[in-house]
């Protein structure tokens, strides 16, 4: 089987059926839950200070190139940055059970995603490869540098997944949590660097054995017993000027000191899902490989200021966020809401569209429930121009495609059908009544098989913009007052025989709601670092 075959086996094999969910475990013991924070035993350690309070820069800013100032890069702002977004937000409390709650989302918060940082030149921090321990915002020495040429800082990070973790609750189909869960971290990361008045850009081509090389992934001696850690992406931090775009040390350089033992997280696993792992090798990136959208890059991009920022401080929004677990089912959404939630999706010159060259491939299908101002009923916004012709051969014949009164001409939005959604959304989202009580809901529909049959790794990209379209609906309804939560389970050919959907030129790869929290108030919140706040 070619690479793309088996992309497309697993992610047919991962599909959840009314009549049958995707293999996973039988049973769940939570008292034997993953260790959710990865450490490395030996390695040297480095508290970083908790300076997310001196980023003053309001949320609304972010979205305004130029418009922030620049923060130098110091390992105070090192520090504020990975807080602002790979750090802990809060410890939840309900009975006997705490957990944590991070900047960046999870699915099940059971966080597969691990963050590296590449420091070269940063006064107060040895030249070298850290990894970061979001429980205590600190920095382990994996690997330093004898010697690192040139003048100027620099600062990379760079993602890997630990499989297991998802897998551990939700079987074969984790593959596709851990990257959703991947662009959720970019679309933090890119927050976080804006709100210092950086950018972030993935680089791209990066072949995957370079960036396991680079990361220490492919020493074993340094994993023996443990979970293995797939690479993900390399994205580089540009405080002045425009960045490099290259990796940040020739791999394996002769003068690379390797230190620590990376810890067990599941020291009792009942199951083995060897298809993740075949699914995983399909989709590694090669020397050579890239993508053909660069071409399409500035048309796509062409979009209008967005509309009605918000003046709260960047990092209150940050680091408020969180996944509703209920929403209220009689709040309705204003259409200034709705529609500022919608211009967020579309891509543009600023964050975090920026973050890459992609053209957007993911186009939102609407579940409209209670908004003011708006029919409900069923709603897709088209985030790639061109992308209407191929639609409207893919789907439904019997859909409307209708511009709604008094839209924004730059807003791509248009109504396929009339009627009440509320109960078969609930329906497709594995019968989960958040789909139905949110304001609207999701289904990020992809251009799926023809991107997938010519660069199989893309299977990666395409949920990471998925997750990353996520991470804007959170942020932008915690910034209007209102709560996002994701959802990985739905039931994929449900929502295909819905649209009208045949054959693998489209899939939806996420789905998401938004709506009024009806938060618990039996679950308790505390400090994240209560011992360094006290």
């Amino acid at each position: 089987m070619t690479p793309a075959d088996l992309v497309f086996e697993y992610h047919s094999r991962t599909a959840h059926r009314l009549s049958k969910y995707a293999s996973g475990p039988e049973t769940l013991d939570w008292t034997e839950q993953p260790n959710p924070f990865r450490e490395f035993a030996g390695s040297p350690r480095v508290s970083l200070p908790l300076d997310a309070g001196s980023v003053t820069a309001r949320f609304g800013q972010i979205y305004e190139p130029g418009s922030i100032a620049s923060m130098p890069l110091s390992f105070n702002t090192l520090g504020a940055f990975l807080q602002l977004s790979m750090g802990l937000t809060a410890w939840k409390e309900y009975g006997p059970d705490r957990w944590p709650l991070r900047v960046n989302p999870s699915s099940g918060n059971l966080h597969p995603t691990e963050a590296y940082a590449f420091c070269l030149r940063i006064e107060g921090i040895e030249n070298g490869l850290y990894h970061y321990v979001s429980r205590d915002h600190s920095l382990e020495q994996r690997c330093s540098i004898a010697t690192a040429n040139g003048k100027e800082s620099g600062l990379w990070i760079a993602l890997s997944s630990i499989h297991w973790r998802e897998a551990w609750k939700y079987g074969e189909r984790a593959f596709r949590y851990c990257q959703l869960d991947v662009g959720h971290a970019i679309g933090a990361l890119r927050y976080g660097a804006a709100a210092l008045g950086w950018r972030l850009r993935a680089v791209h081509p990066y072949p995957h054995e370079c960036l396991m090389r680079l990361l220490g992934l492919h020493r074993d001696e340094d994993f023996c017993g443990a979970e293995k850690e797939d690479a993900e992406v390399l994205l580089e931090v540009a405080v002045s000027g425009p960045a490099q775009q290259g990796p940040p040390v020739p791999v394996d350089s002769a003068h690379e000191t390797w230190t620590g033992k990376a810890n067990v997280i599941d020291h009792h696993p009942m199951y083995h899902w060897p298809v993740i792992d075949r699914v995983a090798a399909a989709t590694q990136q090669t020397a050579g490989s890239s993508h053909a959208d660069a071409s399409e890059e500035d048309e796509a991009r062409k979009h209008p200021p967005l509309m009605g920022n918000s003046l709260e401080p960047a990092m209150d929004v940050i680091l408020r966020r969180r996944s509703a677990q209920r929403f209220d089912p009689k709040f309705t959404m204003t259409r200034q809401v709705f529609l500022r939630l919608m211009d967020s999706l579309l891509v543009g010159p600023a964050v975090p569209w920026d973050v890459w060259s992609f053209v957007p491939r993911i186009h939102p299908l609407l579940f409209a429930h209670r908004v003011e101002g708006m029919e409900p009923g069923l709603y897709a916004l088209l985030r790639r121009p061109g992308v209407e012709r191929e639609l409207r051969r893919a789907l439904s014949t019997e859909f409307l495609w209708q511009r709604p009164d008094s839209l924004p001409e730059h807003l791509p939005l248009f109504l396929l059908q009339r009627g009440d959604y509320r109960q078969l959304a609930k329906t497709l989202s594995c019968h989960q009544a958040i789909a139905a009580d949110g304001c609207f809901s999701v289904a990020m529909l992809s251009e799926f098989g023809e991107i997938v049959n010519q660069y199989p790794w893309r299977y990666r990209q395409l949920h990471w913009e998925a997750g990353l379209l996520g991470q804007v609906l959170y942020l932008e309804a915690e910034a209007a007052g209102l709560r996002g939560t994701g959802i990985g389970c739905y039931f994929d050919d449900s929502v295909q025989e819905l649209l009208g959907l045949r054959g693998k030129a489209f899939a939806s790869l996420y789905h998401f709601t938004v709506g009024s929290p009806a938060l618990d108030e039996r679950i308790s919140t505390s400090s994240p670092y209560p011992e360094r706040y006290s």
